[in-house]
């Protein structure tokens, strides 16, 4: 068995009372946006805490003993608000790769979470951090191919910012690469950063990952990065995370 002794599996209504993790979570969403198209193509799912603290507070409390309770019920109350809230679009999950004990396991558990809520599991998108310390590694992939098998969709990101680099791009092959802020911040007037992205580019183009800029804070970052072909973006200069609600079309900053 993949699970410690102390670990047991939850249900979904286990994760949605937040007994084992001491305290309510709460989700906040940031659109992504499709500017080529000029559209909403989904959602972030953000964690935040019972009065809307921030991620920094959330992770805070979050340690060995309930980490992988953390894991599953973030993966439910993501569904769970996503659903009350009418999301039909993409809905993108942030997982740790070191709490995921068994893929198998948590895909059942998302399964169970989009049949109580009704939502469409081939709409979900689970991001793992560059940036996170991987224990691991043959393990993320095994991970990585699971959930790619089961028709989720599979992202790094804050690429760019961690341990890995184009070598973990092209061993973990995810269907979408988001570009950590620390890249993206200036990149209009940064040679080197925009040396950097240009060979992310090269790479992506041949797996086939599709590329989304999230950070964006400025005009100028965006005609840049857009020109250079990324057309997923996420950041500031469109909308802030808003707890438990979807912004609309109409409320992006740029559209408005």
């Amino acid at each position: 068995m993949d699970f410690p002794e102390q670990i047991k599996q939850q249900s979904c209504m286990d994760c949605l009372s937040g007994q084992s993790l001491g305290f309510e979570i709460r989700m906040a969403f940031q659109p992504i946006i499709d500017w080529s198209s000029q559209e909403i193509v989904g959602y972030e799912a953000l964690v935040r805490g019972p009065e809307g603290q921030g991620a920094g507070w959330v992770f805070e409390q979050i340690n060995d003993n309930n980490k992988y309770y953390f894991d599953q019920a973030c993966r439910v109350k993501a569904i769970e608000t996503a659903s009350k809230l009418g999301l039909k679009k993409l809905l993108s999950i942030n997982f740790l790769p070191n709490a995921v004990y068994n893929p198998e396991t948590c895909i059942r558990a998302t399964i169970e979470a989009g049949d109580m809520f009704g939502f469409d599991i081939t709409q979900i998108m689970f991001e793992v951090t560059e940036g996170e310390q991987i224990t691991d590694q043959a393990k993320l992939k095994r991970i990585f191919e699971s959930y790619a098998k089961r028709g989720f969709i599979t992202a790094i990101d804050d690429f760019g910012s961690g341990y890995a680099g184009l070598a973990w791009l092209t061993s973990l092959r995810p269907a979408v690469l988001k570009l950590d802020m620390g890249l993206i911040r200036d990149i209009d007037k940064d040679t080197v950063k925009q040396a950097v992205l240009k060979g992310i580019l090269t790479v992506c183009c041949e797996l086939k990952t599709r590329v989304l800029a999230e950070g964006v804070e400025t005009k100028a970052e965006l005609d840049y990065l857009a020109h250079a072909g990324i057309d997923w973006f996420q950041g500031y200069y469109f909308a802030k995370p808003q707890l438990e609600k979807l912004l609309s079309h109409s409320e992006i900053q740029v559209w408005r």
